[in-house]
């Protein structure tokens, strides 16, 4: 299994290649390009809130303290609210994220279950994509594409140390296919992440006019990256 260091180290690389890969080629802010970077350095972290440790438990939830509140200014201001009722609300949800939430966390959740799962990455995504206000909706998919893209990486990587090698043979250890998953033992545990990725997918798809109009401006959004040189998509 990957240190916490070597998670850390692995997403940061990443996060800089996604960032400079969004400046440089897909024409993104430079704003939009590093925050796309940090969320994936971040992104790549998040797995261990299971971990047993008690060091990265504290060290992400202090920083997703900070990070979350910072991705909700935008939407509570264009929810209408003045600078005080703003400031009311996300110190709130900074002693929530910072103290409530640890044990909470911890009381629902075992290392390597459900949340070291693909679907708990579509759901670190789609967090990001519903908490993050912006007028361009490019921008919202950067955001979430790089925290899921940091998310796959920590998985990724717990799979490839999860093999022994010992010269030319190799023995997969108690780990092996722990990260990498969709379902996990507990049925509970399974039902209530898919439940929540539904939940979420469906919130969603009302901000397209439901999920015809996800479906249809997504399709567009696709389009769009591929280029006007790029084969027609069949309906």
């Amino acid at each position: 299994m990957a240190s916490y260091r070597g998670h850390l180290s692995f997403s940061a690389t990443l996060g800089i290649a996604y960032a400079g890969a969004s400046f440089w080629y897909a024409g993104f802010d430079w704003g939009a390009a590093a925050l796309g970077g940090i969320l994936t350095t971040v992104g790549g972290l998040l797995p261990d809130l299971d971990s047993d440790s008690g060091v990265p438990v504290r060290e992400m939830f202090g920083l997703a303290a900070v990070l979350v509140p910072c991705l909700l200014i935008k939407r509570l201001a264009a929810e209408g609210l003045n600078a005080e009722q703003t400031f009311v609300i996300l110190t709130g949800v900074y002693l929530l994220v910072r103290f409530a939430l640890p044990g909470l966390f911890n009381q629902l959740t075992v290392h390597r279950g459900m949340y070291h799962s693909i679907p708990a990455m579509f759901i670190a995504g789609l967090l990001v994509f519903l908490g993050y206000e912006h007028a361009d909706v490019k921008v919202r998919f950067l955001l979430a594409g790089g925290v899921m893209l940091g998310f796959f990486s920590h998985l990724v990587l717990d799979e490839v140390c999860s093999v022994d090698f010992n010269g030319l043979s190799f023995k997969l250890n108690q780990y092996a296919g722990s990260a990498l998953k969709l379902f996990s033992r507990s049925v509970p545990a399974t039902l209530l992440t898919y439940g929540i990725l539904g939940a979420l997918l469906y919130v969603a798809t009302l901000e397209f006019g439901g999920p015809r109009g996800a479906l249809r401006d997504l399709r567009t959004l696709t389009l769009n990256i591929l280029g006007p040189g790029s084969p027609p998509v069949r309906r």
